[in-house]
């Protein structure tokens, strides 16, 4: 099974770019897409022919903004959009596809870079999810949260940590959220696998930092420490364009 999360940073704009058509070539079992920027009926007929999957989305109310959308082979036995909480499910943030007892969350987290009032929206938003995630593990439920976190977990996860300690993304108090998850029965497979390898998802388009290997690694896979046996991999596409993000790959038996 291949599950491949990418922030394609606006849908339309990956699909001028035939950004997407590497990730369909490579025909996951699902594709979970951030930061799409667009509505379903916002996408003309030859955008909608571009897209090989069948699909579920979630738009912002906002135009223009967020926005998360998954593609399948096989239909999920249940589709959630957000997470019951109308202050975050405005934002369209939140899919949530169910497959024979593994809930999968595709997720666009919050930035908290335009003040203290994002952050902490964001910080409730990492409460509430956690919240969540607890109640369903106690119901026997196996979970994968992927998606554009917005926050690097330790210094190895960006190229300069220090100089950005008082940043949002690096904060110690949204560090301390996804330990939390990592206390709650959730494992960072990437990390869990390669724990001395420096890969990032994302760089800034400001001053070449991509060419000059200066990035942060925000895209995530955490999954319930039960499916730790099935999980063969973790791949970053750094080389795969399109986007100021890149692909990244779980592979499960």
């Amino acid at each position: 099974m291949k599950i491949i999360t990418w922030n394609v940073n606006g849908i339309r704009a990956a699909l001028g770019k035939t950004a997407l058509d590497w990730i369909f070539a490579q025909q996951p079992d699902a594709l979970c897409l951030q930061e799409v920027k667009a509505r379903e009926d916002q996408l003309n007929a030859d955008q909608r022919t571009m897209l090989t999957l069948p699909f579920v989305w979630n738009s912002a109310q906002r135009p223009g903004y967020s926005g998360v959308a998954t593609f399948f082979k096989q239909q999920p036995e249940k589709i959630v959009l957000g997470m019951g909480a109308p202050k975050f499910d405005v934002e369209g943030r939140v899919i949530q596809t169910v497959w024979d007892g593994l809930r999968l969350f595709n997720i666009y987290f919050p930035n908290g870079r335009r003040g203290q009032e994002r952050v902490e929206y964001k910080l409730e938003f990492y409460a509430h999810l956690l919240e969540l995630c607890v109640s369903l593990h106690k119901q026997g439920e196996d979970i994968i949260i992927t998606g554009d976190f917005n926050t690097c977990h330790m210094p190895i996860d960006l190229k300069n940590a220090k100089a950005n300690e008082k940043t949002s993304g690096f904060l110690p108090e949204e560090r301390e959220w996804v330990r939390k998850f990592l206390d709650n029965g959730l494992v960072d497979v990437y990390r869990h696998l390669y724990p001395d390898r420096v890969q990032y998802t994302w760089w800034t388009y400001r001053l070449n930092a991509r060419e000059r290997g200066i990035g942060w690694r925000l895209d995530y896979f955490l999954v319930s420490e039960s499916l730790l046996s099935r999980v063969k991999d973790v791949i970053i596409y750094e080389n795969v364009m399109g986007s100021d993000h890149c692909p990244v790959e779980l592979v499960l038996e």
